[in-house]
Parts: C-alpha cells; structure tokens; sequence
C-alpha cells in the first residue's frame, strides 16, 4: 500500500447561521488549528472557492437561496473542485435524510449540535480516510 500524507486539510465551511459559524470557526480553527473559509451562503462560497482551493467542504444542509445539496453541485462544476470531499452537517438528520446525502458523496453527515471540542479530530480523521480512499 503507497503511504499517503496525510496532513490536515483545507476547509471551506459554509452555514448561514452566524452563531454556528462562530462555533465552528472556534472549534477548527483554535481548538483543531485548522485553516478554514468560512461563508454565510451558497452564493459567497462560489466566489471564494477557486481562489482558496478546499482540501473538503463542510456544507449546512438548510439554508435560504442554495441548499447544502445545491451549493455542492455548483462547487462540483468548478475546475479542480469536482473530486473535493464533502461532509453536510445537519439539525436534520432521519435516516432518510443521511442517506439522501450519502448518496450524493457525503463522506460523513455530522448532527448539530456538536461537541465543538471534537470536531475538529472528528473532521481530520474523517477527511485522512477518504485520502487513504482514494490513494492508488
């Protein structure tokens, strides 16, 4: 098996709830020293995603103007985006729902609330999975 680095990634984190953006932002970055880009929609993440190159996306699933699901289909058509991980975290998580989001390549469907102390480690371990995943 080839040894892949597996260091930490990029993250553009997307969530129109400004208080979960700060939550989050709080618990990658400090706690998780993490880098992250955080947006307050869909739309915003279009225009900065080219530019900061994501090693994965953390996408809020409900949110006005373009869902988490659209927001990932529209970042999927960005040149060197189209393979980029995907975790959706959700409020809404019935088995349906998870499932439904599996399916369109989630790597993980994390629940909210969540433990702001652990994810971060959740986010990496999740992430350093789907590297080895993919690696030849």
């Amino acid at each position: 098996m080839t040894q892949v680095e597996l260091n930490t990634p990029r993250i553009l984190h997307v969530d129109d709830d400004d208080d979960i953006r700060a939550i989050t932002q709080i618990a990658l970055e400090v706690v998780g020293k993490l880098e992250v880009h955080q947006c307050a929609s869909g739309q915003e993440a279009l225009l900065v995603a080219a530019e900061f190159t994501p090693d994965l996306f953390l996408l809020d699933v409900m949110m006005p103007g373009m869902t988490g699901e659209d927001t990932l289909a529209a970042l999927r058509r960005i040149p060197g985006l189209e393979n980029t991980p995907v975790i959706f975290m959700t409020a809404k998580a019935q088995a349906d729902d998870v499932e439904r989001l599996m399916s369109l390549g989630s790597a993980k469907v994390i629940t909210k609330p969540f433990d702001p102390l652990t994810l971060a480690s959740k986010i990496v371990e999740i992430w350093q999975q789907q590297q080895i995943t993919a690696a030849p």
